[in-house]
C-alpha cells in the first residue's frame, strides 16, 4: 500500500511568522488555492481515490480544491491533524493548529465525511500529545489505513505531522525534512 502525505497550500499563518502563526483556522491564500489547483496536474484523481484530511480549515480547502469535480471520498481524520515536530511543551503550539471543532466541520464541509474517532481526540487533536501516545495514534491510524482496502491513500496535512509519521516508521528526520507548500511524501506500507 501506497501513501502519499501532502502538506497543504500556502496558509495565512505563513504570511508574516510569528504573528501570523497565532491566527486562527487560517484559510489558504490565493497562492495557496493556486497550489492547491496544480495538485489536480501533479496527482491527477480518480473516483476510487480516498484522501485523508487534516481537520483545519486549510487542509479542506486544499482537498477540496485539488478534488473539485471528482467524486472521490474524502475523509477528515483527526489522527493525520496538526504535528510538532519536534514535539514542545503543549504551552509552545501556535494558534493556527487547532483543529476545526466538529460541528463546525459539518456546517462549513458538509461534502467530506468525517472519521470517527474517540471524543478525546476530537477535541485535543495529536499536536501536543506524548511520543508514546502518538505510537499508539499512529499504529491505529494505519490499521485503518489498511482497512480502507485501497492501493493508495492521499493524505493532506501539516510539514510536522508528515516528519512525526516519518520518525515513526524509523526514518531519522529533522525541521530540514519539513516539506514546502503542496508538495508531497510516499511512504510504502
Amino acid at each position: 500500500m501506497k501513501i502519499i502525505f501532502i502538506r497543504h497550500g500556502q496558509g495565512e499563518h505563513t504570511l508574516s511568522p510569528t504573528e501570523s502563526l497565532h491566527i486562527n483556522h487560517p484559510s489558504l491564500t490565493e497562492k495557496g488555492k493556486q497550489q492547491a489547483q496544480q495538485l489536480a496536474h501533479t496527482f491527477p484523481l480518480h473516483t476510487d481515490d480516498t484522501i485523508v484530511i487534516s481537520p483545519t480549515r486549510r487542509t479542506i480547502q486544499t482537498s477540496l480544491i485539488w478534488s473539485q469535480n471528482i467524486s472521490c471520498t474524502l475523509i477528515v481524520h483527526p489522527f493525520v491533524g496538526p504535528r510538532m515536530f519536534p514535539l514542545l511543551a503543549p504551552d509552545q503550539a501556535y494558534s493556527c493548529d487547532q483543529i476545526l471543532p466538529l460541528h463546525q466541520i459539518r456546517s462549513d464541509y458538509p461534502s467530506v465525511r468525517i472519521a470517527e474517532c474517540s471524543q478525546h481526540i476530537w477535541r485535543g487533536g495529536i499536536n501536543t500529545i506524548s511520543e508514546q501516545e502518538f505510537s499508539t495514534v499512529a499504529d491505529q491510524f494505519i490499521t485503518w489505513c489498511r482497512q480502507q482496502d485501497q492501493p493508495r491513500i492521499y493524505i493532506v496535512t501539516h510539514d510536522g505531522t508528515i516528519n512525526a509519521y516519518r520518525s515513526y516508521f524509523g526514518e531519522s528526520v529533522t525541521r530540514h525534512h519539513f516539506l514546502q507548500e503542496s508538495q508531497s511524501y510516499v511512504l510504502h506500507i
